[in-house]
């Protein structure tokens, strides 16, 4: 048991983890960059500590500093939140040999679904099926023996990583070796391990994702699926749930699936199991994240059920109390996350100070952010401001309510995606749900949006 939580983020995820933990009761301790002194996650939390300079490497990624402030300030557990050392196998390593408490799954489990090439491993032999490729190549020479099997086109990534790092589609044998080779720099370099596996590439295919809780006893809770097939460059924009195209058949299946690999993997945390859905609705794992994901508030407002929380309690060696029979879509939620970029310029990060911000609000209306009049967006980090939670009983009234939200809300003095998140959501293809991954990068080329 544990009464006070070391916060190693920032931003709104920052802000949340601390809300969170107040409401438990339990005390707050952020380690913040000296780029972020005057953030509200820092004039919110309990106690506050400066673990370096601005870059990343320098406080955020800073293990020794982090572990040093954890020290300092006496905490007894860590929670993540995510990116940064939220799935860093040696950190998480380093908790568990020193009894400070990780709040997430273990080492173990994090290292064996953070390699892409295990992770399918396990789920195949799970009897849940995968994208027909190859795993843990690491010489070019088997590549292209493996890819004339496979057939193009064909994807290569990272078997270390994620995010759209390390990963490209490639056509045509021509354009392989290339192609090849830049993913194989890219991960060294963003993951330090160069392996490469391949997948078949699947033509318009959907994101879908699903949300699970698992507590050390073994039980499993599943959630709705969240549908993430709004992005670019692999990057997602717009989340909702329930997805417009998992019917009850689908969605039986994927929960299945979900939990076998929950199952087998021993999991314990929040967790979020991601698949990719063809047009003939078969749904192939892709990936794990073992950890809580940007899109989760999704999730919370068609369930009513505080993931984070639930994720405390967890890591405080409580028995889950829900039953999966209290765990329903309730209505329908989408999320826009609305980033500091520049749409019209190649969606070039835009830092600066906001000198206006107004937040919409009403029924079924969340923002989750850190924004506050004067907030600094630094050049350092990544460029998300906020996100934008719309629920309604249909889809119909969350897109209506999601429309309104967008045109009400106000951030100047950057740039930002709000004018691209206006447009889509009154896009005909968004509206009927027939959206796919790959959509809105066609769209922008040809120049659908501008309109």
């Amino acid at each position: 048991m544990f009464s006070r939580v070391f916060v190693a983020n920032r931003g709104e995820i920052a802000l949340r983890v601390i809300r969170a933990c107040q409401e438990l009761g339990l005390v707050t301790i952020i380690g913040f960059s000296e780029a972020d002194r005057e953030t509200l996650p820092v004039k919110l939390a309990d106690e506050k500590i400066c673990i370096g300079p601005p870059a990343p490497g320098e406080s955020y990624l800073n293990m020794p500093a982090i572990l040093s402030a954890i020290d300092v300030t006496k905490a007894q557990a860590v929670h993540p939140g995510y990116g940064f050392l939220s799935e860093n196998v040696p950190f998480v390593e380093i908790c568990e040999s020193s009894g400070l408490k990780f709040i997430g799954p273990s080492s173990a489990v994090i290292q064996l679904m953070g390699d892409k090439s295990l992770a399918r491993k396990t789920v195949r032999e799970n009897r849940v099926p995968v994208i027909p490729g190859a795993d843990g190549v690491d010489d070019f020479r088997q590549a292209l023996s493996e890819v004339k099997h496979i057939g193009f086109p064909v994807m290569i990534k990272a078997s270390g990583g994620g995010g759209g790092r390390g990963m490209r589609v490639v056509k045509n044998i021509g354009e392989f070796e290339s192609a090849w080779k830049m993913c194989q720099e890219e991960a060294r370099i963003a993951f330090d391990n160069p392996s490469l596996y391949l997948e078949k590439y699947v033509e318009r295919p959907r994101h879908v994702e699903i949300q699970i809780l698992a507590d050390r006893k073994g039980k499993v809770i599943v959630f709705p699926e969240r549908d993430c097939s709004v992005q670019r460059r692999h990057q997602k924009l717009i989340e909702e749930s329930p997805s417009p195209i998992v019917n009850p058949w689908l969605r039986a299946k994927l929960f299945r699936h979900a939990l076998r690999i929950a199952r087998a993997v021993k999991y314990e945390s929040a967790g979020t199991i991601e698949f990719l859905v063809d047009s003939g609705r078969t749904a192939y794992f892709m990936e794990m994240n073992t950890r809580i994901q940007v899109e989760h508030p999704v999730t919370e407002m068609v369930t009513g059920i505080d993931l984070v929380r639930q994720q405390i309690l967890i890591a405080r060696e409580e028995k889950l109390s829900l039953q999966q029979y209290q765990v329903q879509a309730g209505g329908h939620a989408i999320e826009c996350r609305i980033n500091a970029e520049d749409p019209a310029n190649n969606f070039m990060p835009c830092p600066g100070r906001i000198t206006r911000l107004h937040l919409p609000g009403g029924m079924g209306v969340r923002v989750d952010t850190y924004l506050k009049p004067g907030s600094v967006i630094s050049p350092y980090y990544d460029s998300l401001l906020a996100k934008l939670i719309c629920f309604g009983k249909s889809r119909e009234e969350a897109i209506e309510k999601m429309q309104r939200a967008l045109d009400e809300m106000v951030i100047e003095g950057v740039k930002t995606t709000l004018p691209l998140h206006r447009k889509i959501v009154r896009q005909p293809l968004f509206l009927n749900g027939r959206y796919y991954v790959g959509w809105l990068e066609k769209a922008l080329a040809q120049g659908l949006l501008e309109k």
